[in-house]
């Protein structure tokens, strides 16, 4: 599936919004606002003024959506979603070559908050898949104890763990340990059995 860099960096974004949201087993990524700010920095969101409660409450939002579009069951649900996700961030298309980067399109207004922003551009990107009849990829991991959101971007669309963590390689090698046990438990029994049978055996041979 050829996806545009920009959109790929988008969805990218969304993925790893997405997995900010508590779960059993960690806290909530977006506790703070010291918190948005790592985010903001580390996945390089331009344009981004002084972040306040107001653009932590926006984010926490937006994420909630973008993991409903993860869950939505058709293309039509997910186009509901998406509508509302680009409708309330006031897209404004523009085209830019900031940072070094090749021309692409930014859909956030001039001067959106970060929330608005990352509605725009994440839910465009969305929209890309979505209309590509390919909302299918917009997956979480199969793994038991896991519910990490990601891409599908194989060919053949077979993925099924996360990539941020070794969820498909720990269920291998704990699918091949219950294996080997089974085989182990099964290969003792046949042996039991044999020898039983052997000395029951024992007093015709006498």
């Amino acid at each position: 599936m050829q996806i545009p860099h920009d959109t790929r960096r988008a969805l990218d974004v969304v993925v790893a919004l997405v997995n900010t949201a508590a779960e059993p087993d960690q806290p909530d990524g977006l506790s703070d606002i010291g918190a948005l700010r790592g985010f903001v920095q580390e996945y390089s969101i331009s344009d981004v003024g002084e972040l306040g409660a107001r653009d932590l409450a926006g984010v926490r939002t937006v994420r909630s959506k973008f993991a409903q579009v993860f869950a939505a069951p058709t293309p039509r649900a997910a186009s509901v979603l998406i509508n509302e996700l680009v409708a309330t961030a006031g897209t404004t298309p523009q085209l830019t070559d900031h940072d070094g980067y090749d021309w692409h399109v930014h859909y956030f207004a001039p001067g959106a908050s970060v929330g608005d922003h990352l509605a725009a551009d994440g839910g465009m990107a969305l929209a890309f898949i979505v209309v590509s009849g390919e909302q299918e990829r917009l997956r979480r991991c199969e793994a038991p104890d896991c519910r990490r959101a990601f891409v599908d971007l194989s060919r053949n669309r077979s993925r099924r763990y996360c990539d941020s963590r070794t969820c498909g390689n720990r269920l291998h090698v704990a699918a091949y340990r219950a294996r080997r046990k089974e085989a182990d438990a099964g290969g003792s029994e046949q042996e039991q059995i044999v020898h039983g049978g052997e000395q029951q055996q024992d007093p015709d041979h006498r």
